[in-house]
């Protein structure tokens, strides 16, 4: 799980040494690197070695892997130890394919399913980096397109009093206060429309209030899950909000920014030629790409989203191997 990833760490570096491969794991991540940054342009694949918690629910040991047919049982099989597996085995066919025309490497970092992701620090180690494959289910379909995630309370104020004089009318409930602020936040933000993810969504998550059964509250409380698109900046959101809401709007998180595709994308067109048929579209769920906005980057990977943080978490074995092959013929496509 998140923070227990040392194990993992060095699973894949042992295999990587038996491998021939060059590699160096620190406390950022695990990097495999082939080729020569002199030669050419960098290529990474990046994906991530922690889970989340199994939570409950499941048939099978979530942390015993089982294979039923086609499909591999357990907790990350898809997010995203489908991607990490494809990727190292990517990386070592190319290296045993022969010298590339510049560098590829695999980047395997820790947290990124909590706000303590170390992508950023793994990607300032890397230097030059001239685009990126990011690994999450993806079912081998090339997202293009990716929503940040921006957290928000609202707080509104009112006065203490005993509820048994709420007709007195002479005070505020934070209650009623903050539940007229909620009502306005159905396509708060919706004029700005993006061609691929479509509007922001603000969405209440979470509400917190009261002192006793007897007596308003002083505050109240929501919490705000905004899932944004390129349209806007997280900064210009906080703004709006400020202007169109009648209460506290306090930013509790604004670092996991909307991502997109650049127009002339070099690694989308590598993309399409090996894998003509490749369908493109709009994630819905935040990844590393946060931390990779400003290179070249596509998220793709075996298997399917839905599945991810579920019981029963699964992926088609079937996909992994054909994102092994793929991976390598899009790095190939890169550089020819």
């Amino acid at each position: 799980m998140s923070g227990a990833e040392g194990d993992a760490a060095v699973m894949v570096e042992q295999a990587a040494r038996e491998a021939g491969l060059d590699v160096v794991r620190d406390d950022t991540s695990v990097r495999i690197s082939i080729g020569d940054a002199w030669l050419g342009p960098t290529v990474v694949l990046a994906s991530h070695l922690d889970v989340v918690p199994p939570g409950e629910g499941w048939s099978r040991d979530p942390f015993d892997p089982v294979v039923e047919g086609d499909l591999l049982y357990g907790r990350g099989s898809g997010d995203a130890k489908a991607s990490v597996s494809a990727m190292f085995w990517a990386i070592a066919d190319l290296a045993a394919a022969g010298p590339l025309k510049g560098r590829a490497m695999a980047v395997f970092s820790y947290g990124e399913e909590t706000r303590f992701a170390t992508m950023p620090q793994a990607v300032e180690l890397i230097g030059r980096i001239d685009a990126a494959l990011i690994g999450e289910p993806t079912n081998l379909h090339a997202a293009v397109a990716q929503r940040g995630l921006m957290m928000v309370d609202l707080v509104a104020h009112g006065d203490q009093r005993h509820a048994g004089y709420a007709s007195a009318g002479d005070f505020s409930n934070a209650i009623t206060r903050l539940a007229r602020e909620i009502v306005k936040l159905d396509g708060i933000v919706g004029e700005r429309i993006h061609p691929v993810l479509g509007a922001t969504t603000v969405t209440p998550t979470m509400l917190e209030g009261g002192v006793s059964r007897n007596v308003t509250p002083p505050t109240a409380r929501a919490v705000l899950d905004i899932r944004s698109t390129p349209a806007w900046t997280h900064d210009e959101l906080e703004t709006a909000l400020r202007e169109r809401l009648d209460c506290d709007v306090v930013v509790t998180s604004k670092r996991l920014v909307p991502c997109e595709t650049p127009q002339s994308s070099r690694l989308l067109d590598a993309v399409r030629r090996a894998a003509p048929t490749v369908e493109t579209y709009g994630s819905p769920t935040c990844s590393d790409w946060c931390f990779l906005r400003h290179v070249d980057a596509v998220k793709l990977g075996p298997g399917t989203s839905r599945r991810s943080h579920t019981p029963d978490e699964s992926v088609n074995i079937s996909e992994v191997t054909a994102a092994r092959s793929l991976y390598a013929r899009i790095i190939e496509a890169y550089f020819a």
